[in-house]
């Protein structure tokens, strides 16, 4: 073990990194020179990783708290202490994204001819459209609550956006509080009205106005014969974490399904935000009927869940987006398409298949520059036509709702291949997406298992065993990301297709250890949380510390989402005071303190934000001068490396080792969407002094020549 380095003082809280991770998310909204209808999606995407944040990491603490826990974190916090520091940094940051929403993007939209209105700024002809949708589009599906002795105070479902009103009995002047829930997912959130009726602008391009608005201004209409004095928006996060036991696969699917019942309606009252100028009558009885203390109300001043901006992005506008990309083949790949590619048709006797491909060379994939669709998906729907294929095994953690992965796997078994599927149900929010996968799977004669008891089966391997000449050859894919084709195209993430004996061999006694009774505890090659992913990157780290010591060249360089492990930090701030140099690239929490004298003066960290949300783990090791480079799906975080079952590969390829290389550089090397961490913790973004560099533009280009 490495010498103990850890205090308070050299290790940044986790909760708060993740704060910085998420302003720089909220900094591409703010920039102006990101294109206008992205700004509303960086700002959805803010708003969205907060309610995750407050779902989990929040409630977590708050029931830390409830339960009397006073076990200090890493550098030195109660959960108490946690969470008012998490409200103390939040706070700002929710005040910048609601003035950018009020005095930036509404002002940039009308320029563009895009309204977002608010009820009050409705010509006659508009109002009179938006009340008679109301009546026609909304009010059906309405149920005011009301709140008195015997309606007793409702429950109010998690992320829900809902309306607060005084209503006061003319006859009685009796006033009393009622509940209205806003239509959520049945309706879209802005009201596109028809822009003939608009009388800002003779030729607007997009008018439309929240639905709450339409609700609380038609509030009359729920309560005939009463007034309506006063009314407010709300709304609620709740405690989303799944409790669950390890239960055999059966009873696991039945706790899922349960827990997500229980999810749905949400747990105990994390967060309330309320519209700024809410009435205090009005706040008080909420915050009684929902139990909700000072220290868990937000104020907004502007528009509740902001989140929904997202929608903005169908505004078919293209110039106010990023240009259009589309990732290319990848160049070995284009002989092995069967149909039109993009570059033209590939006749039949140029056909290749992706087998004879892969069993001349190793290839690197990079999404979404390399196209998902013609390489991993390619050589799944090959592998379950192939009839020389035998069987297919795979990893599912995230899967998309439509997925061309699951489709072929089930035609692979029509086919009469041995398919075998181990479906994560326990990926934390996609858990019923994963269920019901797994019903269709099992239906059409696939092997689904649910993996090892105890663990979380993160790692993104498939494994395709073919006959040739009278023996099998294990043809796979490991990757750094989901087999999902929808990420695909928005994350970056690297995967290798390989027929590396040793790794195949490595990769059948995986998942025999997936799948069976198997207690594994060593491989060839691959390197397998929880079994030897730590002890092989301690040991690689402690082999560039050798190297410093003995007078020689030690570096390391490494690419990863989160860097949170204390053992794995400690051995890096060693590593520096051996004179290691170390260059990683964190896109989220990292909770290394780097460029501090006597501790780590030779680290550097840096975080790229852009387009693309940056998901590749990539890990180099100088060696004198004998480069180790591996890929896989762990980060530096304790849950990844003793929590999960992940899997990262060497890459043992010359040239690919050198395209690797050349990767890092290129995002080290990036001055537009990158920033670099300071001794304190902060981030700073990086400002181009001459030429702009961007390391994802650089990528898009390159891809394309």
């Amino acid at each position: 073990m490495s010498k103990t380095k850890l205090s308070k003082d050299n290790y940044l809280n986790r909760e708060l990194s993740w704060i910085g991770f998420n302003e720089r998310v909220l900094a591409i909204a703010l920039n102006q020179k990101t294109p206008l209808l992205e700004q509303a999606k960086f700002s959805a995407i803010f708003s969205n990783n907060l309610d995750e944040f407050f779902m989990v990491r929040v409630a977590s603490l708050k029931s830390q708290v409830e339960a009397g826990i006073t076990k200090r974190s890493e550098d030195n916090q109660t959960p108490k202490e946690q969470l008012i520091n998490i409200r103390k940094h939040l706070e700002p940051l929710l005040k910048k994204q609601q003035s950018h929403y009020k005095n930036n993007l509404i002002s940039s939209y009308i320029n563009e001819k895009i309204f977002l209105l608010e009820y009050k700024d409705l010509n006659d002809r508009q109002r009179t459209w938006v009340d008679n949708y109301f009546q026609t589009a909304i009010f059906p599906v309405l149920t005011p609550l009301a709140v008195d002795p015997a309606h007793p105070f409702p429950f109010v479902s998690n992320l829900s956006l809902n309306i607060a009103a005084l209503i006061r009995d003319p006859e009685t002047g009796k006033e009393q509080f009622a509940r209205v829930k806003v239509p959520g997912r049945t309706m879209d959130r802005f009201i596109t009205i028809p822009n003939d009726l608009s009388g800002i602008d003779p030729n607007p391009i997009y008018n439309a106005i929240p639905i709450e608005q339409i609700v609380a201004f038609n509030l009359h209409m729920l309560f005939p014969g009463m007034k309506v004095e006063q009314h407010s928006f709300f709304r609620v996060t709740r405690d989303a974490d799944l409790e669950l036991r390890d239960l055999e696969a059966d009873d696991l699917m039945i706790a899922l399904e349960e827990g997500l019942r229980k999810r749905r309606i949400g747990g105990e009252v994390v967060r309330l935000e309320v519209s700024k100028d809410i009435p205090v009558t009005i706040l008080e009885l909420l915050m009684e009927g929902m139990a909700v203390e000072e220290a868990d109300l937000y104020h907004i001043d502007g528009l509740l869940g902001l989140d929904d901006l997202q929608a903005l992005l169908k505004i078919d506008m293209p110039v106010l987006k990023y240009p259009q990309q589309r990732g290319q083949t990848h160049k070995l790949l284009k002989s092995s398409q069967r149909g039109l590619l993009e570059d033209g048709s590939i006749k039949q006797e140029e056909f290749k298949s992706i087998f004879s491909i892969i069993k001349k060379q190793d290839l690197l994939l990079h999404h979404p520059f390399d196209l998902f669709s013609t390489s991993v998906e390619e050589f799944i729907n090959q592998s379950a036509e192939d009839p020389q294929v035998m069987g297919i095994k795979m990893t599912l953690y995230r899967v998309s709702k439509d997925s061309k992965i699951i489709e072929a796997l089930i035609r692979a078994a029509e086919n009469g291949k041995q398919v075998m599927a181990l479906v994560e149900l326990k990926a934390r929010f996609d858990e019923d997406n994963n269920i019901q996968w797994a019903k269709q799977l099992e239906k059409s004669g696939v092997h689904v298992v649910y993996g090892v008891l105890g663990l979380k089966t993160h790692t993104k391997i498939a494994l395709v065993i073919r006959k040739e000449k009278e023996r099998l050859r294990s043809y796979f894919h490991i990757g750094t990301g989901n087999y999902n084709s929808k990420t695909s195209k928005l994350y970056t993430d690297l995967g290798l297709l390989s027929v590396n004996p040793e790794l195949g061999q490595d990769l059948i006694e995986l998942f025999n250890y997936l799948t069976g009774f198997s207690k594994q505890q060593t491989f060839r090659k691959l390197l397998v949380a929880p079994v030897t992913l730590r002890k092989g990157m301690e040991a690689l780290i402690r082999r560039e510390i050798k190297f410093a010591k003995n007078g020689k060249t030690g570096k390391i360089r490494a690419k990863m989402n989160s860097l949170v492990d204390p053992n794995i930090i400690n051995l890096l701030y060693e590593a520096s005071e051996a004179g290691v140099q170390i260059e990683l690239i964190i896109r989220g929490m990292c909770c290394l303190y780097p460029q501090r004298n006597g501790l780590s003066e030779n680290i550097k960290v840096i975080s790229v934000i852009g387009r693309y949300l940056e998901h590749s783990r990539v890990f180099w090791f100088h060696n004198d001068g004998n480069s180790e480079v591996f890929i896989g799906s762990a980060d530096w975080m304790r849950r990844n490396l003793d929590r999960r079952v992940e899997a990262v590969t060497p890459i043992e390829d010359k040239n690919l080792k050198e395209e690797l290389s050349q990767l890092l550089d290129i995002y080290l090397n990036d001055n537009c969407n990158s920033w670099e961490m300071n001794k304190d913790g902060i981030f700073i973004q990086q400002k181009s002094q001459d030429k702009e560099k961007s390391a994802q533009n650089l990528l898009i280009h390159t891809n394309k020549k």
